[in-house]
């Protein structure tokens, strides 16, 4: 097996390994979603809601929270 043909194969798992992490990430975040944990369609406004005085999107009770449910 020449080098060229071992780059091939390199690039084809690599590339297939990256699209599982991609599917499984998304389903991590559709799954998240549906079971309430995180609202991931508010910090699709964060980008418009950057001022100062603007609400956070999660306070930081919920987050203290969150991880003591999760523990």
């Amino acid at each position: 097996m020449d080098v060229n043909t071992f780059s091939a194969y390199a690039y084809f798992f690599f590339t297939v390994f990256l699209v599982v992490v991609l599917y499984s990430y998304i389903y991590h975040l559709y799954s998240s979603e549906k079971k309430g944990r995180r609202n991931y369609e508010k910090y699709g406004d964060m980008a418009l809601n950057d001022d100062i005085t603007d609400n956070p999107v999660e306070s930081v009770s919920e987050n203290e929270e969150t991880k003591k449910e999760e523990a």
